[in-house]
């Protein structure tokens, strides 16, 4: 099936309020299609159809007698059928998530994900006929063609799927069988998109409600917190059989598939070894004492509590500046931090800002959170925010727009092989902040608003790398309980306290109703495992940063290299030229000690 852009909260997706933010963008996505009734949508469709029986009708069970030639043909008729779908599915997914709660646009979207699916069914064999050729076959017809050769990374992740393949008629049922998931992760999306929240008689959606968690006033900080809990409560029946359905679905698959475990799946896809994850994941877990639980009881003793409630969590600091920064200046500090790192950079970055490839207003039906969606690489990519003037939103959008710059120079490498895995996806985006982040710091006027910047930048680190780990664990643990029988709310709830404590540290105090905050997280029904993607970037990009600080000669060549390969490269090529390796645990031990060393400066100033 073609996947939809997902409304996926980024890490660091900030919900913040304040007026006169400018003339915030909205995405003009007739670079895409100029409406549902286009002519050129009716044409694309017909084309699809048409195209899919033909390539089926050639292709199927004559893979075998293709030479290099009529390979490369093959190949190539493939990944036009993916670009033309994918195509009309961004720009029906796109549309969608900006008014969700729009019956005409979600049977749009529903319309045009089913047709795609029925219409691609007959390709299941490519893939399967693709798994049953010898290493040597293969191998052969790279010899024989370069052109041809430059998509063996994507075989190579295809043939990664050999061991867990199904028989032919199982594949292509399944396949069909994907929009009912899909249907979950809509009623998924529509609940939270319709959700009403009353805060001191103001009625508001997820986006202010959430906001309220970073409000300089405790009580409002606190009301926010308890209306929450209120509304995920009187709503959590709903997001418990969302979670059983799509983790039992999960379970049944990889069951059938004889996965190993329930995360093997996305390791796959994301083209990274289990063991790194695992490394990864130990390294973090073992460093929550010095990174999250130090800095949260450093953040009691600035907001002078006796003990931490989770609704100051992200708390301002007493001494921070709470200033509504608008759009105009939002954009002039991401660019001017771009260009100062490379002048490409800003170059790639403006057409986003001038041609509507942003959406960044908070609208009522609007889906929450942060994204960049590349639709196709004949396209371009567009980039979702709900900016509302917060000094994280700014943050948010240097993280979004790196991934559209990413997109941009990936793009040369064509439908197949510009997508990176999550793991990698991340780079440029984490990569962005930091960019941004680094001139905010260089430029501090006092001590004062360094201890401000520097408290900021650490707690989005611990959002990115410690609160993501947890969010790892949480769903490693509500996978393999699903896999024990049906999960109430309450043993769903319990799974997420189970790793709340471990993650924040002993600082904090837990209302009731806190136990139900897992509702909210998209990434757990439109993409599990995900997470890790974030913890990986961030330690990624920390050490890639030291690189840049130790030996900046040349390293801007290099970077672009690393982002224009796309998904060409394995993790292990695209960072040797920098002289790292994700497969060193020590390697991560790199990247959590930046964040160490932050609140190492942190606690200073405090002597």
């Amino acid at each position: 099936m073609i996947p939809l852009p997902l409304p996926l909260l980024d890490a660091n997706a900030t919900k913040g309020g304040g007026p006169d933010l400018g003339d915030l963008p909205e995405w003009d996505l007739s670079d895409l299609y100029t409406a549902p009734d286009a002519p050129e949508i009716t044409r694309d469709m017909s084309w699809l159809e048409k195209e899919c029986a033909g390539f089926a009708g050639e292709y199927e069970g004559k893979l075998a007698q293709l030479d290099a030639a009529g390979f490369l043909t093959c190949v190539q008729r493939n990944e036009r059928i993916q670009t033309v779908a994918g195509r009309i599915m961004s720009y029906a997914g796109l549309r969608y998530y900006q008014l969700t709660i729009d019956a005409e646009r979600a049977k749009f979207m529903s319309d045009c994900q089913d047709k795609i699916t029925t219409f691609t069914t007959p390709l299941v064999f490519f893939t399967l006929e693709l798994n049953r050729l010898p290493d040597d076959h293969l191998d052969g017809l790279f010899a024989a063609n370069a052109e041809l050769a430059r998509y063996k990374p994507v075989f190579d992740r295809i043939r990664a799927m050999k061991p867990y393949q199904l028989s032919d008629e199982l594949e292509k049922f399944l396949h069909d069988l994907g929009v009912v998931g899909d249907a979950w992760e809509r009623l998924f999306d529509e609940t939270i998109a319709g959700l009403n929240f009353e805060v001191d008689g103001e009625e508001m959606n997820i986006e202010g409600t959430l906001n309220l968690l970073t409000d300089p006033v405790r009580d409002r900080r606190e009301a926010g917190a308890r209306e929450l809990a209120r509304v995920f409560g009187a709503n959590v029946k709903t997001f418990a059989r969302v979670h059983n359905t799509q983790a039992k679905e999960k379970e049944i698959l990889d069951r059938w598939r004889k996965m190993p475990t329930a995360q093997t799946g996305r390791h796959l896809s994301n083209d990274v070894e289990p063991e790194v994850v695992e490394a990864l994941r130990n390294a973090v877990v073992a460093a929550y004492p010095k990174l999250s639980h130090r800095y949260y009881e450093l953040k009691r003793k600035w907001l002078r509590l006796d003990r931490m409630q989770v609704w100051d969590r992200n708390a301002p600091l007493p001494s921070e500046d709470i200033k509504t920064i608008d759009w105009p200046q939002a954009r002039d500090m991401v660019m001017t931090a771009y260009g100062d790192f490379d002048p490409r950079m800003a170059e790639i970055a403006q057409p986003f800002f001038d041609k509507g490839w942003i959406d960044a207003g908070v609208k009522p039906g609007k889906a929450p959170g942060a994204f960049a969606h590349p639709t196709v690489t004949e396209v371009h990519p567009y980039v979702m925010l709900n900016y509302l003037g917060k000094p994280r939103d700014v943050m948010t959008l240097a993280h979004e727009l790196g991934h559209g710059v990413h997109q941009v120079l990936a793009a040369d490498q064509g439908e197949m092989l510009s997508s990176t895995p999550l793991t990698l996806a991340e780079t440029a985006s984490v990569f962005g902040e930091m960019l941004t982040f680094r001139r905010l710091l260089d430029n501090a006027k006092d001590q004062a608003e360094r201890k401000t910047l520097l408290a900021g930048k650490v707690e989005d680190m611990i959002n990115t790398v410690v609160r993501q780990i947890a969010f790892y664990d949480f769903e490693c643990k509500l996978h393999a309980a699903r896999r024990e029988g049906e999960l109430t709310p309450d043993d769903i709830n319990a799974l997420w306290m189970s790793v709340q404590a471990e993650s924040l540290g002993p600082a904090f105090d837990y209302m009731e109703g806190y136990e139900t905050f897992w509702a909210y997280i998209p990434h757990f029904v439109h993409s599990p495992f995900y997470v890790y993607a974030y913890a990986f970037g961030d330690g990624l990009v920390n050490a890639l940063y030291a690189v840049y600080q130790e030996a900046p000669e040349g390293f801007q060549e290099k970077y672009f290299d690393m982002l224009k390969a796309g998904g060409s490269k394995h993790h292990k090529a695209l960072l040797a030229p920098f002289g790292l390796d994700a497969s060193d645990p020590a390697f991560w031990d790199k990247g959590l000690s930046m964040i160490s060393g932050m609140i190492d400066e942190l606690e200073a100033m405090e002597g």
